[in-house]
């Protein structure tokens, strides 16, 4: 090796050292959807009133002046997290790819979802009724809440349109109130488990119990659609 090599590679050093150094530019939608995450956890935690916007920022490690930028206040924050949340429950429901399967698989596998989606998600069903105590007063503005059921319900009512074709399904169903029925079901077994846990003197959410439940949805949905 040559004198004039060494002294080409000594020179090429630091530039490469001050590349490496060069600090990494942020991902607007990573830092978003940070904040979201952990905005979920303490509004599901503590409702709107409880949250507290430092408390967010330390758990999705940004700052408080970097919240307010995306999302401007503590109460738009919390529209972004419930449409965000009612967002994953309705996109995951559209991958069941249910127009492929028989009427009865599509709502047996569409009760067993919803069931288990609660199950997986208790802190959709806190949020839930977060905003209901304030009487959907901050959704009730958000024009992409609106818009998240509409897919969701056109693909039940094809599935009711598919069973009463078939014979299997009786007409006249409500797809409205056939999709309140199916969420109820499970959800008031689920967030009423505690109390009503002591009022019948058994665990609600032992394996079999859970299994016994999510039976007895099924059969009560199906009930409801049979001729």
């Amino acid at each position: 090796m040559t004198a004039e090599t060494i002294t080409q590679r000594r020179a090429s050093k630091p530039a490469t050292a001050t590349v490496e150094r060069q600090p990494r530019q942020r991902d607007p939608e990573v830092t978003r959807a940070r904040i979201l995450e952990a905005a979920k956890m303490e509004f599901a935690k503590l409702g709107l009133a409880g949250a507290r916007v430092e408390a967010i920022a330390t758990r999705s490690k940004a700052n408080k002046r970097m919240i307010y930028h995306y999302f401007g206040s503590k109460e738009e924050l919390f529209v972004a997290v419930l449409e965000d949340a009612y967002a994953d429950i309705r996109m995951a429901e559209l991958k069941l790819d249910l127009d492929h399967l028989s009427p009865q698989d599509a709502i047996v596998a569409l009760t067993t979802h919803t069931w288990n989606y609660y199950l997986k998600h208790p802190e959709f069903m806190t949020l839930v009724n977060s905003e209901n105590l304030h009487k959907a007063r901050h959704v009730r503005k958000s024009e992409r809440f609106k818009e998240l059921h509409h897919d969701f319900i056109s693909m039940l009512q094809r599935i009711l349109d598919r069973g009463i074709e078939a014979g299997v399904f009786r007409s006249g169903v409500d797809v409205r109130q056939l999709h309140i029925t199916m969420a109820a079901v499970g959800y008031y077994y689920l967030t009423n488990r505690y109390t009503s846990g002591l009022i019948f003197d058994f665990d609600f959410m032992s394996k079999d119990a859970l299994k016994a439940r999510l039976d007895f949805n099924i059969e009560t949905v199906l009930r409801l659609l049979r001729p």
